[in-house]
């Protein structure tokens, strides 16, 4: 009773004003994203209405908004060319039980793998994007757009000083509207997107025939779908984590994600995931709980069914400059700064990840060769702490080695090196006491030195090995296998 309250009563006024400044920020977005997919408008607006209200309740993290998205929407381009709406949506549904099966996997877990210098990289190329995005509305327009958009700029950042009770984005978009419609001023408008629907979304079943062909078809588009909906929904939860200095349950958002989904293909709208730019609108307009996220669907369906006509009067100047603070505040400008205090293999992955993202506006890339990166250099790192030391025993017939660090594919061949196999001497003792032998790499990298060793004529000893190490030894090493032994001497 405790949660529930928190989630959804703790902030009902900010929520709800938060819910209604994302619900008109939504609706171009909505309307350019179906453009991109090639479908109707409302296949987009009755999405982020469906999405946003279901994830309300089945989501993990209170506050994050959920719609239609337009990294999605570049993936479903091919699909709906080839073969149509209908198998969109039937994509759709099997992207929403892709997505239930990973949360039920506990694949949100894998978000600990993704390193601090990648979602940097991830949030700041998604601030460039969403810039990006609002460039075709500045170009080749008069100059009412520009006073228009910086006007709407100042209000959003002026307004705070004289009141909080109001978000000001919502403020800057009324104003505007007003002024726009007093004037009579001739720019483009949310209206000029496209047709608002004006029903409600009806129940129906994708018409596609439920054979293993269909399936063939849609199953590609909807494991990438699954994919990229998930991985930029789990950005976007860990960014408003940190927004929030709060904590959401990832599986949880999985199978939420994929519940909203299914949701949506079976009343008609795209697949869709969190999005970043209206989550931290929300965030920034004061929503923090999920009375926020339910707010900004139900506004948004209400918005197009009885102010529609209000809706469409909207100039595109008040949106834009609503997205440029979302741009700007989204970007980590901290970063830049700390590219030189920074060490440079983290800001090299985070200029990675936004270079990817930026030139293939691919989310999924950016964050894969982020991520890729970041092991690289990991594992090149760890694999410089190793030290092998040696001292002579016995008056010179002994060698001991000792070991300190880490064994593996990366280190391998360092730890090799280090040994001294044409010393003439009756033994060789090798203490792996601070060591660690972390997989068959380093297994096989012991067994050279041993062989090596051994082929010599000296005698070895191997002491130390941890319980693990131990385990790793007896199972896949040879070096005490004869038979294994000889062939590798005999080559």
């Amino acid at each position: 009773m405790k949660s529930l309250r928190q989630d959804w009563l703790s902030n009902v006024r900010n929520d709800l004003l938060a819910g209604l400044v994302v619900a008109l920020a939504l609706i171009p977005e909505a309307i350019a994203f179906s453009i991109i997919a090639g479908v109707d408008p409302k296949v987009g607006l009755y999405a982020s209405f469906c999405i946003a209200t279901v994830i309300a309740f089945a989501g993990g993290r209170p506050g994050m908004i959920s719609a239609a998205t337009g990294a999605m929407a570049l993936v479903m381009v091919t699909l709906v060319k080839d073969h149509g709406l209908q198998y969109l949506l039937a994509a759709t549904l099997l992207t929403g039980v892709l997505q239930i099966a990973a949360g039920w996997l506990r694949l949100g877990s894998l978000m600990r793998f993704v390193s601090r210098s990648v979602i940097t990289g991830f949030v700041n190329a998604l601030a460039i994007l969403i810039f990006m995005a609002q460039l075709p509305e500045l170009t080749g327009v008069g100059w009412e757009v520009y006073a228009m958009v910086a006007a709407g700029l100042a209000i959003i950042y002026l307004f705070p000083y004289v009141t909080k009770a109001v978000p000001s984005p919502l403020v800057a978009i009324i104003v505007l509207t007003a002024v726009s419609l007093s004037l009579g001023l001739d720019i483009r408008t949310v209206g000029d997107m496209g047709e608002l629907p004006d029903s409600l979304p009806v129940f129906l079943l994708p018409e596609v025939p439920w054979t293993l062909e269909t399936l063939q078809i849609i199953f590609p588009v909807s494991a990438t779908l699954a994919v990229v909906g998930l991985l930029e929904s789990m950005m976007t939860a860990s960014i408003v984590d940190e927004l929030t200095d709060s904590q959401s349950d990832k599986n949880r958002e999985c199978v939420g994600q994929g519940v909203a989904n299914i949701a949506s293909g079976f009343i008609g709208g795209m697949a869709g995931c969190a999005m970043i730019g209206q989550s931290v609108i929300n965030v920034k307009s004061g929503g923090r709980g999920r009375l926020s996220t339910l707010a900004a669907g139900v506004f948004l369906l209400l918005l197009l069914l009885f102010v529609g006509d209000w809706v469409a009067r909207i100039p595109m100047a008040a949106l834009v400059a609503v997205m440029i603070m979302v741009s700007i505040g989204t970007f980590n400008w901290a970063s830049v700064r700390n590219l030189r205090e920074h060490p440079r293999s983290s800001s090299v992955v985070m200029l990675a990840t936004v270079a990817v993202t930026v030139f293939t506006h691919d989310l999924a890339q950016g964050v894969l060769v982020g991520v890729l990166l970041s092991g690289f250099f990991f594992a090149h790192k760890v694999g410089q702490i190793l030290h092998v030391g040696s001292r002579s025993e016995d008056e010179g017939r002994v060698r001991s080695y000792k070991v300190t660090g880490q064994v593996f594919f990366a280190s391998a061949d360092r730890f090799v090196a280090a040994f001294d196999f044409k010393e003439v001497i009756e033994k060789v003792r090798i203490d792996v006491s601070r060591a660690h032998f972390w997989d068959i790499t380093a297994v096989s990298a012991l067994d050279k030195v041993v062989v090596k060793f051994r082929r010599e004529g000296t005698e070895v000893e191997v002491i130390g090995l941890n319980e693990a190490s131990a385990t790793m030894v007896d199972r896949f090493a040879v070096h005490d296998k004869p038979e294994a032994v000889e062939l590798l001497m005999g080559h």
